[in-house]
């Protein structure tokens, strides 16, 4: 069975940092392409990165590249996100999520159920 759970969410000043994890089980990190959401105050979630899947390079939106970045500890089977220099536009919801492609692939992207992260003084 496919699970994705995402920990690590918080209170953190502007300026600060967080590390979210994302723990996987059903199939392997390099099985398919892993991506990052951030959910805002509205219903839609915007996709904010994306790993490729085979070992593949990831993608950054511009308003996270430089501030945020991916890792994968394939022992834990877990995907990270460290995010840096936070700002109070990144308050919401994080979700990780699977897909076969960084275009969502035939079946869509499939989320977790996210963490709360809020960035305030």
């Amino acid at each position: 069975q496919v699970q994705l759970v995402e920990s690590g969410g918080g209170l953190v000043q502007p300026g600060g940092s967080l590390k979210l994890s994302c723990a996987v089980s059903g199939f392997s990190l390099d099985d398919y392409a892993l991506g990052w959401f951030h959910q805002a105050s509205g219903p839609d979630q915007e996709g904010i990165t994306c790993t490729r899947s085979n070992g593949g390079e990831t993608i950054y939106l511009s308003s996270v590249k430089g501030r945020f970045t991916v890792s994968k500890d394939h022992a834990k089977n877990t995907l990270y996100l460290q995010m840096n220099d936070l700002k109070p536009e990144d308050t919401g919801m994080y979700f990780c999520a699977y897909a076969g492609s960084c275009s969502g692939g035939e079946y869509g992207w499939k989320l977790g159920q996210g963490t709360p992260v809020t960035v305030s003084s």
